[in-house]
């Protein structure tokens, strides 16, 4: 990292050269602009996600910090701002953490279900070095249309409380969707309703004939 105190559309020249505007703070330090390498940045990113503990190399200083937030360029899809949160190890903190989803549900490969996924992340709180990278939710235990998986079901490590409602529901199966009625039926239906409609015309032009007769 470097320290920056270059800001707003000045930024951009630098962004160009692969340094990624960035901002440390929290609740022992106090909001200190800097550069980090958006090459370096992205690997992290990719790998430790928002919810562990990274160190961040400050030259003379080392702190552990959190990535708290990133600002995405919606063209490219590039980091263009990211914000460190310097946590204090001995402090509990809450994060939200990814949920996978993994095996495979017997309602979905027996029955025809379709798998609803209602959470895609859960709240939780622990010591920052406790704080899991992802949590997993095992979907084999969805046998039938009537189950699913709450939030109190997730295992969690020990050390790490869950912040989310409990009763809330993580996923479920939703029963297939009923297919919409063949056309032959549909051609069918239709014909008779131009036969009647035929059959009534006639009568009506029957009816005229032998009024004016």
């Amino acid at each position: 990292t470097e320290n920056r105190n270059i800001f707003g559309k000045k930024l951009e020249p630098f962004r160009k050269k692969g340094k990624l505007p960035a901002v440390l703070y929290g609740p022992k330090e106090k909001a200190r602009p800097i550069f980090i390498s958006l090459k370096d940045f992205k690997k992290i990113w990719d790998e430790a996600g928002e919810s562990t503990v990274i160190q961040l190399n400050l030259g003379d200083t080392k702190k552990e910090v959190l990535i708290q937030d990133v600002a995405m360029d919606p063209v490219k899809g590039e980091p263009v701002h990211v914000d460190f949160y310097a946590v204090l190890m001995d402090k509990p903190i809450k994060a939200s953490i990814s949920l996978v989803f993994e095996g495979i549900s017997p309602a979905v490969k027996n029955l025809g279900g379709i798998l609803i996924k209602v959470m895609h992340e859960l709240e939780v709180e622990a010591l920052p070095k406790n704080l899991p990278h992802e949590l997993s939710v095992d979907i084999s235990a969805l046998a039938s249309f009537e189950n699913k998986i709450s939030a109190k079901d997730i295992i969690l490590s020990k050390g790490v409380k869950l912040i989310s409602n409990p009763e809330e529901t993580i996923a479920l199966i939703e029963a297939p969707r009923e297919e919409e009625a063949p056309a032959s039926e549909e051609k069918i239906a239709f014909e008779e309703i131009e036969v009647v409609g035929k059959k009534e015309k006639e009568e009506e032009e029957k009816t005229e004939k032998e009024a004016g007769k």
